[in-house]
């Protein structure tokens, strides 16, 4: 006669001989002990430090800061997709509730011009207009 289980086997019950066993991976050939992703790779890329010279000075500076630089430079010199680059990422880098502090970049005369635009709405809205 056939030797007689000590429990059901079904969905959620596997065999007792076909389970994992204790201290082997179930992916052998799964990413191995130490490796780095691409992530750690180029977070410690920038953060490596190189000398240049800027303004007649030789100066250390982290290559995440020259990247930025370089960026901004050539935003400045009327790249498009330079600035359009920057001002994509200040809008990722800035959370839910920093909307309101977008008022403290205006100056007055723009508050003013906003304030005009909104009162001349207003009252075309009264108007019927």
């Amino acid at each position: 006669m056939a030797e007689r289980r000590k429990y059901e086997v079904g969905y959620g019950k596997p065999p007792e001989a076909t389970r994992f066993q204790k201290g082997r991976s179930g992916n052998p050939a799964g990413k191995p002990k130490g490796a780095r992703s691409v992530k750690a790779d180029l977070e410690d890329e920038l953060k490596e430090e190189v000398e240049i010279t800027e303004g007649g000075r030789t100066v250390k500076l982290r290559k995440q800061r020259l990247l930025l630089k370089s960026l901004v430079t050539r935003a400045i010199k009327g790249d498009v997709r330079a600035a359009a680059r920057i001002l994509d990422t200040i809008d990722r880098m800035r959370g839910p509730g920093d909307a309101d502090d977008q008022k403290d970049l205006l100056l007055p005369e723009d508050e003013e011009v906003i304030a005009t635009f909104l009162r001349q709405r207003d009252s075309e809205d009264h108007d019927g207009g």
